[in-house]
């Protein structure tokens, strides 16, 4: 039996080079805070090469936990960031545009502490929930702002990037 595998070899060095693209762009503007490209990169992530962007995920969550260690942070973005590839897959699907994509990056960016708190709900109750959200709504709204612009400058020219890679494929030469 001739089984295709579920990864190429060259699809585990794109999506390596993607996870260290994507730790690199979160390193480089960590002094900025809410102010982050990951959004930005795991939506283009996800609309070229779909489902496998989870794998990116996990090995970013992975690299975050070696150096800045484990914390709460670790259960929120292993909910957060797939939900997000599932949002954009499933837009993706119906041909969702460049605005859509840029206003789902904000309205990321102004919920993410919403759905942030969720961890807090079983940590502290409703009270602390509710109060580690409200304290970080200014933090929200940088980061929808920032979300927004970055997406509407660099989503487009990210995509051609992605796009030239995907046809650089071997599949697609023969």
């Amino acid at each position: 039996m001739n089984k295709k595998p579920l990864l190429s070899v060259r699809d585990v060095a794109v999506l390596g080079i993607m996870t260290a693209v994507l730790e690199a762009a979160k390193l480089a503007l960590d002094f900025l805070p809410n102010v982050e490209l990951v959004t930005l990169l795991l939506m283009v992530y996800t609309i070229f090469y779909g489902g496998k962007t989870l794998i990116v995920v996990l090995a970013f969550t992975l690299i975050e936990c070696f150096t800045k260690g484990i914390h709460v942070w670790v259960i929120m973005y292993l909910y957060m960031w797939p939900l997000l590839i599932l949002i954009v897959y499933l837009a993706n699907k119906r041909g969702a545009g460049h605005l859509f994509y840029c206003i789902l990056a904000a309205f990321y960016g102004l919920f993410f502490g919403l759905f942030c708190s969720i961890p807090y709900l079983f940590i502290g109750g409703i009270s602390m929930a509710f109060t580690w959200w409200i304290a970080g709504i200014p933090y929200d709204l940088v980061h929808c702002i920032s979300n927004f612009i970055l997406c509407l400058i660099l989503f487009r020219p990210l995509c051609a990037v992605m796009r030239r890679v995907k046809e650089m494929s071997p599949q697609k030469r023969r």
